[in-house]
């Protein structure tokens, strides 16, 4: 048997998990410091309340788990005799996965008959949630962990990801962007393009002055590089700007068709806390990531 987990940082709920089998991981964060985890303190996000009080200037802050932690998932797992496929965020955004590798050697050690397995999706919130319920599809269409392994080796880099935030300052402090730059830009209503690159980092790749503009560079960037777009889900995703993200829906049917699968999530949390409210951005089958 095959158990599948991923982590809260990919916005997927417990409801959406079950949908697929997949055990959740919680990605925690802290306020005021206390730690706070994700659908383990608390059953339903309240995304609202969470973005209101970053709006109001609390700053979280984040942090990866332990590998007694990571053992602590595994462990029950492997002991009914169960494989393992890990659908992870980004290796490159954090050192948890170090924790994650300890704890996962030392119980093949333990148990040398299971196996391992796990695809990096290279990404946070939108394009990992894209990817995780890519792969539940695969999986639930009969696709071996192998064979899932082998097919993100071909596809996770033609999963894309662009937002942008709206205030630059929870960017400054995570040092997406230099603290002038970030003071600046937040005055003159500047919003850098962000796209998750090859390499699972975020990079800017250009930047609008206004929302409108923003949103028109969105659509604009889904025009040059999507790729077969009809036969793959859309992900739209906010972080407490249902408006906006509705009106981005809009503008992606209008340009592509009332027939686009478009799914639209709330960011979790833990990369919430990094990115700030207000911020809306798309995933998307594409030639390429940036």
């Amino acid at each position: 048997m095959l158990t599948l987990f991923t982590d809260t940082d990919t916005d997927i709920t417990p409801e959406v998990a079950k949908e697929y089998g997949y055990r959740l991981i919680s990605m925690p964060y802290s306020i005021d410091a206390k730690t706070i985890w994700p659908y383990e303190d608390y059953d339903v996000f309240d995304s609202h309340a969470f973005y209101q009080s970053l709006r109001e200037g609390v700053l979280p802050t984040t942090g990866g788990i332990s590998a007694e932690r990571y053992t602590n998932y595994f462990r029950p797992e492997f002991e009914k005799g169960n494989d393992i496929l890990y659908v992870h965020f980004s290796a490159a955004m954090t050192v948890t996965f170090r924790a994650m590798d300890e704890a996962v050697q030392a119980l093949l050690k333990e148990f040398p008959e299971r196996r391992f397995y796990a695809i990096d999706t290279k990404g946070i919130t939108i394009v990992s949630y894209n990817l995780v319920r890519t792969i539940g599809d695969l999986y639930k269409a009969g696709k071996t962990a192998e064979e899932l392994v082998e097919w993100a080796k071909g596809e996770v880099d033609h999963f894309a990801q662009y937002f942008f935030a709206d205030d630059l300052k929870f960017f400054k402090r995570s040092g997406r962007v230099s603290g002038i730059s970030a003071t600046m830009g937040t005055l003159l209503g500047i919003r850098p393009i962000i796209c998750m690159n090859d390499e699972g980092k975020m990079v800017s790749i250009g930047k609008e002055r206004g929302r409108a503009n923003a949103m028109d560079r969105l659509v604009k960037t889904v025009e040059e590089l999507g790729d077969d777009i009809k036969a793959h889900r859309f992900i739209v995703g906010h972080t407490d700007a249902p408006e906006l993200a509705a009106e981005l829906v809009d503008m992606l049917h209008a340009k592509f068709g009332d027939d686009l699968a478009i799914e639209t999530v709330v960011t979790n949390p833990t990369a919430g806390s990094h990115c700030g409210p207000n911020g809306v951005g798309v995933s998307f089958h594409a030639v390429r990531r940036c």
